[in-house]
């Protein structure tokens, strides 16, 4: 005797699995993204915005904006003079860290300027 076949009704249709693995955040894919598309100057440029609050710290990170990365310099604005020379006397702690996040493809030279953060 063949048992007629059954069908699921629309509604209880098993959704397609989905791929399980360790998530990441798109703060770390998005570089990998554009070195993939040929915007590797760009992803560069990402990674360092994204690891420049960490390198400055607490203390200087409310004070220090970067706008860019062009040819190895980071380009960034700080709030006036007072912290311009502060910025500046930390550069090897900020360019040392960096580096740790980073590796040897780090920026190493930084260009600042006085204006809005």
């Amino acid at each position: 005797m063949e048992r007629p076949e059954t069908r699921r009704p629309h509604s209880a249709r098993v959704a397609p699995a989905r791929r399980r693995g360790p998530s990441e955040s798109l703060g770390a894919l998005l570089p990998k993204l554009l070195e993939e598309v040929g915007l590797g100057p760009t992803a560069q440029a990402l990674q360092v915005i994204h690891a420049w609050d960490e390198a400055l710290g607490p203390e200087l990170k409310g004070h220090c904006r970067p706008d860019g990365v062009r040819n190895g310099v980071i380009h960034a604005r700080v709030r006036d003079s007072a912290w311009m020379q502060r910025v500046q006397l930390e550069k090897p702690r900020i360019f040392a860290r960096l580096r740790a996040q980073l590796g040897e493809g780090a920026p190493s030279q930084l260009r600042l300027r006085i204006g809005p953060l």
